[in-house]
């Protein structure tokens, strides 16, 4: 039997009943379910959580308004569930604290495969830009620098603001210059993700990083789509 707490807070009995069934039928034991947000954070409280499966319209509140308050107090990998589809939706999803966003209808052996792929990682697990201080690099693409060592993105002179998610999908590219990846490959290679692929969810953090290091975002010069294959990170002609 696998040791992880799962919570999940979802008013859809139905849908909570499918996924605890699959959920110990892949060896989960320790499931406790909630219907409000507020019998969520009860249950958070009392008995944690190492993975949250979240919907983001609760009776009481939303799970967007619920993100922070559990961000201030645990660690555990966020995961929306959610029938609201917008891109917009799951900018939302992901800058209030969630690691994921999974549009209804889901196959629940989906969620089953990426509950199990976050945990494999693990939360102590160092990210790209935790690498020995002598491995980490400046990468510097013309318009935009990453300084790995600092953690920090600069466009010109001044520091821009990065997500974590999207800090990481950057490193990755930089760390791998002018080579194609297709949204699969990056999914699995910054998500973690093997054989669980979502589209939707690359696409959202490319456009989070062309908006910080594009002069024109529609029309792309650092960070390229290569139709039909994927995406490919180039530097600027008068780069070094």
């Amino acid at each position: 039997m696998h040791p992880a707490k799962i919570l999940i807070v979802d008013d859809e009995k139905a849908i909570v009943q499918m996924i605890e069934m699959v959920l110990r039928k892949e060896g989960f034991e320790h499931i406790h379910t909630a219907g409000t947000a507020a019998e969520g954070m009860r249950l958070l409280g009392e008995y944690g959580a190492d993975v949250i499966l979240l919907d983001v319209m609760l009776p009481d509140r939303t799970g967007f308004e619920l993100g922070p308050q559990i961000r201030a107090r645990s660690d555990a990998h966020l995961i929306y569930l959610t029938a609201r589809t917008t891109d917009l939706d799951r900018l939302t999803g992901f800058a209030v604290g969630g690691d994921d966003y999974v549009t209804k209808p889901f196959n629940p052996l989906e969620i089953a495969a990426r509950i199990k792929a976050r945990l494999r990682r693990g939360n102590a697990e160092p990210a790209p830009a935790a690498a020995p201080a002598d491995a980490r690099q400046r990468y510097d693409f013309g318009g935009f620098v990453l300084d790995e060592r600092a953690g920090e993105l600069r466009v010109g002179d001044d520091p821009v603001p990065c997500p974590a998610q999207a800090y990481q999908l950057l490193l990755f590219l930089c760390r791998n210059p002018n080579i194609v990846f297709s949204k699969s490959q990056l999914y699995e290679s910054v998500w973690g993700f093997d054989g669980v692929s979502d589209d939707n969810t690359v696409m959202v953090h490319i456009r989070k990083i062309r908006e910080r290091i594009e002069a024109d975002p529609g029309a792309p010069r650092h960070l390229l789509t290569v139709r039909g294959l994927g995406y490919k990170l180039v530097r600027s002609p008068s780069s070094p």
